[in-house]
């Protein structure tokens, strides 16, 4: 055993088993590519607006660079009760809310929250892999239930849930719109997740980052809509999303008032609290962003209708256009390595997209390529990637 060996065999089992990302392998592959398109990566391309940047800008100037509130400034939480309110429809009080360093560190201390070593938590699949890994790291076991595909989109499959559901099932993770197919759950379908998880004392685990990005409609059905005052639900959101802040790491998560020492302490032995200037131009986000927002959702819709017109006009490519998000889900006809067409696409054309093999169960033989970018970008995408799909042989080993 080399020395390297040696210490990799020391480490904890749990984080040396950790799967690498497929989307990243991708990405890595294409760095540098003159000319190269990057759809594999779900992020837009417009960059975080002046008027919240010139306020996390002005809190450093004023000095915000100090230890602050565990739980989040309260000039954020209550702009985020405000924001529930007017998006939501519903009454929030800012002790509801845990402002966090980002979406994903939402969701590790909703894991940490409902779910122990060996116990076991329901997803929805294909699925974006980061919960799955991140619950595994934590000791406790990913169980999928495969999302079923429609000419009319995806549908979850609410008896193959049911039927998921063991003595060591602590929670389900709902991301709804879903990343990366796009599934948008119905009213019904919330209402059918509620009640399953009430009848078995089961914990949601509601990840609603996406719902402002629902097409024909103002927003996705939330949880909120359905709640009652009891229900064992943790709400987790970031900022990245609707507000182009990705690399600003600003998350939250909204949860019982009872709850909230609870998830201070795991904010504390985490990261200690978000800093207080990108709290400030958070606040700035959600009191004025909302124009901003609708901008991004018309451009996103227009941009969906472009990738899947001139892909589907190849006759080769199956796809369920999606409700929300701001991903395309798609597979090519007899294309079932996914990886490898992906690195040969980057090779080939130059644009880069996240193979299916990435999501897990059931989505192999699919691509996703996000689509919040310049309208001019996803034609010439389009394009290459049509004159890519058409050049293929009509069969594709494994």
């Amino acid at each position: 055993m080399t020395a390297q060996d040696a210490l990799l065999q020391g480490l904890n089992p749990l984080a040396r088993n950790a799967p690498a990302s497929g989307i990243v392998a991708v990405r890595v592959h294409a760095r540098g590519r003159e000319g190269l398109i990057p759809l594999y990566v779900g992020e837009g391309d417009l960059p975080t607006p002046d008027f919240i940047c010139e306020e996390a800008a002005a809190g450093l100037r004023d000095g915000e660079t100090f230890y602050t509130w565990q739980q989040g400034t309260p000039q954020l939480r209550e702009a985020l009760a405000r924001y529930h309110a007017r998006k939501l429809g519903v009454a929030a009080h800012p002790d509801e809310f845990m402002v966090t360093g980002s979406g994903m560190q939402s969701i590790q201390m909703a894991i940490q929250a409902t779910t122990g070593p060996g116990e076991e938590c329901l997803y929805f699949s294909p699925a974006w892999p980061n919960f799955a890994a991140a619950l595994a790291i934590a000791g406790g076991k990913p169980v999928a239930v495969e999302l079923q595909q429609t000419q009319g989109g995806w549908i979850a499959d609410i008896d193959a849930l049911a039927a998921s559901i063991t003595p060591r099932t602590q929670a389900i993770f709902v991301n709804t719109p879903s990343n990366p197919t796009g599934w948008t759950a119905s009213d019904a379908e919330i209402v059918a997740i509620l009640d399953l998880a009430r009848r078995h004392g089961l914990w949601i685990i509601a990840d609603e980052i996406y719902a402002l990005f629902a097409y024909g409609r103002d927003r996705a059905p939330s949880f909120a809509d359905h709640a009652r005052e009891d229900d064992r639900i943790l709400q987790v959101n970031s900022f990245s999303k609707n507000w182009a802040m990705t690399g600003w790491r600003v998350g939250w998560i909204r949860t019982h008032p009872s709850l909230s020492p609870t998830m201070q302490n795991l904010g504390q032995y985490s990261t200690s609290g978000v800093a207080q200037f990108m709290q400030r131009g958070a606040v700035a986000a959600l009191d004025h962003g909302d124009d901003f927002i609708a901008m991004q959702v018309e451009r996103a819709q227009e941009a969906r209708d472009i990738l899947i017109g001139k892909l589907t006009a190849t006759g080769r490519v199956t796809v369920a256009p999606p409700d929300g998000s701001f991903y395309l889900f798609f597979s090519i006809d007899g294309m079932t390595d996914t990886r490898q067409a992906a690195f040969d696409i980057v090779d080939d054309v130059a644009v880069g997209l996240a193979p299916g093999s990435a999501f897990g169960a059931g989505g192999q033989a699919h691509f996703r390529a996000c689509f919040n970018r310049r309208l001019d970008q996803i034609e010439e995408a389009a394009t290459r990637l049509a004159d890519w799909i058409v050049r293929q042989p009509a069969r594709r080993a494994a």
